[in-house]
């Protein structure tokens, strides 16, 4: 068996990689090129399909600065809050925490967020209610304490804010309404 040079391997070597690599990258530029198959139960998604309805959601951006308008509204009268924003599903899109704000503030704030969307309406008067439905309160995941406000569209809630850690829920819903009205701007 002949011996083959130092230089003579590597070039090989060289080679060999390059005509693998070659390979590999055809392979996946042609499966990244193929159509995907569609199943055959697909629904086309068109305004004609009753089967298909559309909805209204609030982006992130939207959220953001619902939330940081609440924030800001807390911050001029020095309160520490805690302000949550969920989606029309009580999915919690974004929380921000302020400077200070209690550590039970945040988890506070998204239920109150969260109970808001779901009732669609102001956490305070949702408290009212609780006079004639008092087990209303062992529903999982609500809090029924004012600083909750619902996000309409359409008078349909797409989303929720609700803030916490101020000394009295009507502080907390007049911060979460802030962040209501600076949607609307």
């Amino acid at each position: 068996m002949k011996k083959f040079t130092r230089r003579t391997r590597v070039l090989t070597g060289a080679a060999t990689v390059a005509v693998l690599a070659a390979g590999t990258f055809g392979a996946v530029s042609a499966s990244a090129d193929a159509p995907a198959a569609t199943p055959k139960a697909a629904v086309t998604a068109d305004a004609g399909n009753a089967n298909l309805q559309q909805s209204t959601h609030l982006t992130a951006a939207a959220a953001n600065k619902a939330a940081q308008a609440a924030l800001d509204a807390a911050k001029k009268e020095n309160q520490k809050v805690s302000v949550a924003v969920v989606d029309r599903n009580g999915n919690t899109i974004l929380t921000l925490r302020g400077d200070g704000a209690g550590p039970q503030s945040y988890e506070a704030a998204e239920k109150k967020a969260f109970t808001a969307v779901s009732w669609n309406a102001p956490t305070s008067e949702l408290v009212k209610r609780l006079d004639k439905a008092p087990t209303l309160k062992d529903i999982p995941g609500t809090l029924f304490l004012a600083g909750g406000a619902p996000v309409t569209a359409k008078g349909a809630p797409v989303a929720g804010i609700g803030v916490a850690g101020a000394p009295s829920g009507d502080l907390d819903e007049k911060f979460a309404q802030a962040g209501v009205a600076a949607l609307g701007r």
